[in-house]
């Protein structure tokens, strides 16, 4: 454990010796024996004449107790990462296939509208013919109308003129 003595300097004491509260080390009882940030040790013992097995042993032990505790890590990122990937490709396909629905909504209703389309442009036609056929009808009929009209207005004119005292021949 850090004193308090040790706070005073340097908030953040733990990051003096390259380690970071987040690396767990320091919950795992790891303390570093030199304030020197450039000085390595070796976990042999080789460099300290006075260490004895059992700290060799200790050091070892607490060693590999890192390196398993990475490794856990690392497995559960690499099992969190594959879980999460899982999810990515199950939405993405769940997308592609809601733009497959889509594909296939689109299609029908532009069936329908295109269908819709030819109807009317089949009814637009044929009442186009209807009208077309109407107007000659209509020119036809007034072309008789105003035969009709001149035949009449010539009868007319035939009863009036002879009824005038001068086309009356008198008998003598």
């Amino acid at each position: 454990m850090l004193s308090a003595i040790s706070f005073q300097g340097n908030p953040f004491p733990a990051l003096e010796y390259g380690f970071t509260p987040w690396d767990g080390l320091h919950s795992l009882g790891f303390k570093p024996t030199s304030p020197d940030p450039n000085h390595v040790t070796s976990s042999s013992g080789s460099d300290d004449p006075n260490r004895t097995h059992a700290e060799e042993k200790l050091a070892s032990d607490e060693s590999n107790r890192v390196a398993s505790i990475m490794e856990e890590r690392k497995r559960r990122r690499m099992i969190s990462n594959r879980e999460s990937a899982r999810r990515s490709r199950v939405r993405k396909q769940r997308h592609l296939e809601n733009l497959r629905n889509q594909v296939n909504l689109f299609r029908v209703e532009n069936r329908e509208l295109n269908n819709g389309l030819q109807f009317l442009l089949h009814h637009g036609n044929r009442l186009r013919t209807e009208n077309e056929w109407l107007r000659s009808e209509r020119a036809l009929l007034r072309q008789k109308l105003a035969n009709i009209n001149q035949l009449l207005l010539f009868q007319q004119l035939q009863a009036f003129s002879s009824a005038w005292p001068c086309n009356i021949v008198m008998a003598e």
